[in-house]
């Protein structure tokens, strides 16, 4: 039994206590200034509640209370990531990223604490811990292909300059899908080269193309160079989506996505659409990475969080071409529920 056990043992009920200030420091790290009122309801707390936790953390030092809200001090922000690898540790998180790295056969799991289907706040995390990932596997001289997404959209906006630039090409992995601009992999792409002080190309083309349009399409010179950067990728970094979700995103008529759920398809990544065992059922032509491509790539990462996307990672991931899944406990513990509950069959 380690130091922790023994202390939620002797005191069950500071487990509560930790969640709930790291839950307060958390939310003025992502929302501040934030005002009482406006925490409260971020919190789905009682406003009393939030008042005496501020109090509290205010005499401590880590939260500044002003007229435009509150804020997280210098101490805070140093201890705010102590307290995460706490809850780790106190929710068994890394036992669960071993569990799961051995049943998937990849090279690495990484679980952020939380259910980003329930906690908004927890795709931030998820977006953070990918920016971390990627700063420590990146090196001078590399390509990084991107797809589109909420999830990576909050990748690229978490990713800020932290002082050393890596000189890297950041290159979208397919074209735009024609729908918010921030969503779409070029945007991403640009956003994520300034964050870490590389360069980056811009693809041209629709997501959506008529297959017999893409050879035509990849006569432009300048086209052909990104999608052949694109395919001489390091890295590769892609969201992962439910099936239904992403068609309805590409704008797929009502009767392809009746045939996507028909043909059984759970889950989505660049372009194409994968049924539980992750074999491919449907997929779009488009101006970027094939399928042939991804055995070339030395590294691809998974980001994908949210109870309700564990069938659409678990068909991803069987698929064989991912390396390491970043995702949060909401899917991770339903992944694992999925693969017992098959044993079991």
């Amino acid at each position: 039994m380690n130091p922790i056990q023994v202390l939620h043992q002797i005191a069950p009920e500071i487990k509560a206590i930790i969640e709930q200030r790291y839950a307060v420091l958390r939310a003025i790290y992502y929302k501040g200034p934030i005002g009482r009122r406006a925490l409260a309801q971020e919190l789905h707390s009682p406003e009393r509640l939030i008042r005496n936790e501020l109090e509290f953390l205010s005499e401590l030092g880590y939260v500044i209370k002003s007229s435009s809200g509150v804020t997280l001090s210098l101490g805070g922000e140093r201890i705010l990531p102590l307290l995460w690898e706490y809850i780790r540790q106190m929710r068994g998180l890394s036992d669960l990223e071993q569990e799961l790295t051995c049943r998937l056969n990849l090279k690495a799991v990484i679980v952020v604490p939380g259910n980003s289907d329930q906690d908004p706040l927890v795709k931030q995390d998820l977006a953070k811990t990918a920016v971390r990932y990627l700063r420590n596997c990146l090196k001078d001289g590399d390509i990084l292909a991107v797809s589109g997404g909420t999830t990576l959209a909050e990748v690229a906006k978490s990713c800020g300059l932290d002082g050393h630039k890596r000189r890297v090409i950041v290159v979208p992995a397919r074209g735009g899908l024609g729908e918010d601009v921030e969503l779409q992999a070029n945007t991403i792409a640009a956003k994520l080269a300034q964050g870490l002080g590389g360069s980056y190309r811009l693809l041209h083309a629709p997501d959506n193309v008529e297959p017999q349009l893409v050879d035509t399409i990849l006569q432009e010179p300048s086209i052909r160079e990104v999608v052949s950067l694109c395919r001489r990728a390091h890295v590769l970094l892609h969201g992962i989506g439910t099936a239904e979700e992403m068609a309805k995103r590409r704008g797929l008529h009502d009767e392809y996505v009746m045939q996507l759920i028909v043909r059984g398809a759970v889950g989505e990544a660049f372009g194409y659409y994968f049924n539980e065992q992750g074999e491919v059922v449907y997929s779009t032509a488009s101006v970027g990475i094939r399928m042939e491509d991804l055995a070339k790539i030395p590294l691809i990462i998974g980001v994908g969080g949210g109870k309700s996307k564990a069938w659409a990672l678990l068909s991803v991931i069987r698929l064989g071409y991912c390396d390491v899944c970043i995702t949060d406990e909401g899917a991770a513990r339903k992944v694992i529920q999925i693969l017992k509950s098959k044993e079991e069959m």
